[in-house]
């Protein structure tokens, strides 16, 4: 075997903006495939993480329809660190079907390569009347423009919030409370949750290792580049404080406790025949019976937070 010298991308610093934009632009397309499936089919949910996926856009959804039940024609979505843009198109598209009249979208990322994706992906939807959606580039760590109470739903999904200095999340909460009008829907990895290379699936990694105590995850591809970026996992204690005293939350469970445990890698199972439908009733049951419970919930791939801006209180005992 020939042993070639391995490409070292420096990806931690002091401006750690600039280096997690680095890592994700050269993703280019593969993130796009590892983070949501076939773009073009938005409501597919078949990826790895489709039981996260899908349990999201429910709750999502059922925003949308509840603002659309109250009457309301016109709507304002943020999505802070909105990547390739997939979540922003579902709520989009599905926003139109409901009736919403006049749709304000607005996505951004650190990450030009994935904004430009995000464009593309987008151009014909941000053409059709009463639609307007737009994605730039941008910092989570900086003031927003939107004014203040304007947002009826802000999202801020997966690996955003776990990327940012710990010292900066005061502020995001406080900028994020300050545009919410509707609701805040937020996810972050847990301390329980299965490995992560963040921009490609598992297998194309031949080494990883984090450093919990510095924030810090180290990879080496397959192809030989090793980059290190800041990551940090969340505790449920944790994630619930970064914004308890800003807003009034709903809800706080584990997604996805069982189900990626339930998938096989072709690196070691047999072809898989597919789990019955008994089985899936059962995985489901236990999803919802332990996606709140202490103890449990930490080891869940995700936390799913969702909450609304005003006098904050207590989450619910269950958590």
């Amino acid at each position: 075997m020939i042993n070639r010298p391995l490409r070292w991308d420096p990806l931690i610093d002091d401006g750690a903006g600039e280096s997690i934009a680095a890592i994700y632009n050269r993703a280019g397309s593969a993130y796009v495939a590892y983070a949501d499936g076939d773009p073009k089919q938005l409501f597919d949910f078949d990826g790895r993480h489709a039981y996260a996926d899908r349990c999201l856009w429910s709750v999502l959804n059922d925003k949308l329809m509840a603002l659309r039940l109250r009457g309301a024609e016109t709507i304002r979505i943020l999505d802070a660190g909105c990547g390739p843009g997939t979540w922003l198109r579902r709520l989009v598209s599905r926003a139109q079907v409901l009736g919403f009249t006049s749709i304000t979208a607005r996505g951004f990322d650190v990450a030009e390569a994935q904004v430009e994706t995000a464009r593309q992906m987008a151009r014909e939807l941000s053409q059709l009347p009463g639609v307007d959606l737009a994605f730039e580039v941008g910092d989570l760590t900086q003031p927003l423009p939107e004014a203040d109470g304007t947002v009826d739903l802000t999202l801020c999904l997966y690996s955003v919030l776990s990327h940012l200095p710990a010292a900066s999340l005061p502020q995001v909460a406080a900028e994020m409370a300050r545009v919410t009008r509707g609701h805040f829907i937020a996810t972050v990895r847990t301390v329980g949750s299965t490995p992560s290379i963040f921009v490609d699936a598992l297998p194309k990694a031949r080494h990883f290792q984090h450093d919990h105590e510095h924030d810090q995850c180290h990879v080496e591809l397959i192809d030989g580049r090793r980059f290190v970026l800041r990551f940090h996992l969340f505790t449920a204690a944790e994630f619930r404080n970064c914004f308890a005293d800003r807003f009034t939350i709903e809800d706080l469970r584990g997604l996805d406790l069982f189900h990626s445990r339930f998938v096989p890698d072709a690196r070691w199972n047999p072809v898989a025949q597919g789990g019955d439908a008994v089985s899936r009733h059962h995985l489901a049951w236990l999803e919802d019976a332990y996606s709140r419970l202490p103890g449990f919930m930490e080891n869940a791939n995700h936390f799913l937070l969702v909450a609304r801006p005003g006098m904050p209180c207590e989450v619910s005992a269950r958590v």
